[in-house]
């Protein structure tokens, strides 16, 4: 299988680098100084590429993304920033019959934790003294506060139907590669689920498994659907190069 990068920064080296662990030929890189407005794609660049994992900016995914899809390319996206715009980019994938796995983490935790925070609001949502809080630590240089993924689960809290305010705030230092704390705080004790990453790594894995899962279908899906689906999607061709759900 053939994939293009968008954006060549930190994560879009590492998705390059662990590429070929998963089945994928590298076959372009778009970048700022060759995708200005989304015009590095073309109809020669696309030719037998089977997906497209954007880790870019929330600009140059929306110019971007409907310029691959109407190519018939299926995206993996994990900018974030661009989500007030999201059904400009639902209609596009949609108009072009492809398939998209968008996701603000592409971490198998990540994943496991909006799970958790679901349930875990769902059964405190009737316990009128607890308040929920949310509370997220990155890098200085990551730019969209609070972090996607913050607000991934800000939204899993809400499904929950808890119905009293949420407190979610950020932290912006040093190298921190990412932290999520969900805390439900309550007259005598304090239930808090945390995720750490270690590893940037994590990402690209997660966003090659969602890559080799959506070649050759259609629709808006999440990371919920790839791990919900049967087999082990995280589990690369090269021994010990990736997490196995097995």
């Amino acid at each position: 299988m053939r994939l293009i990068l968008v954006g060549h920064g930190r994560m879009g080296r590492l998705v390059e680098a662990l590429a070929p662990s998963y089945g994928f030929e590298v076959a372009g890189i778009l970048e700022v100084e060759t995708n200005a407005s989304g015009k590095g794609v073309t109809a020669e660049r696309c030719r037998s590429v089977d997906v497209a994992v954007d880790f870019s900016t929330a600009e140059a995914t929306l110019a971007t993304a409907p310029r691959l899809a109407a190519e018939g390319v299926s995206l993996v996206v994990g900018t974030t920033g661009w989500q007030a715009r999201e059904a400009e980019l639902r209609e596009a994938v949609a108009r072009a019959g492809i398939g998209a796995v968008v996701a603000a983490n592409f971490s198998l935790g990540a994943n496991v934790l909006d799970a958790l925070t679901e349930a875990a609001a769902r059964l405190l949502a009737g316990a009128e003294p607890y308040g929920a809080f949310i509370h997220e630590a990155h890098h200085a240089a990551k730019k969209d506060a609070p972090s996607g993924t913050a607000l991934m689960l800000q939204r899993a809290i809400e499904r929950a139907r808890y119905p009293r305010p949420v407190d979610v705030s950020s932290t912006r230092a040093g190298h921190i590669p990412g932290r999520h704390t969900v805390g439900f705080d309550g007259p005598a004790e304090t239930l808090e689920l945390v995720h750490t990453v270690r590893d940037r790594a994590t990402f690209a894995h997660g966003a090659l498994a969602a890559a080799r899962w959506v070649v050759g279908k259609k629709g808006w899906f999440t990371m919920g659907d790839v791990l919900s689906s049967r087999g082990a999607p995280f589990e690369s061709d090269a021994e010990g190069s990736a997490i196995t759900t097995r």
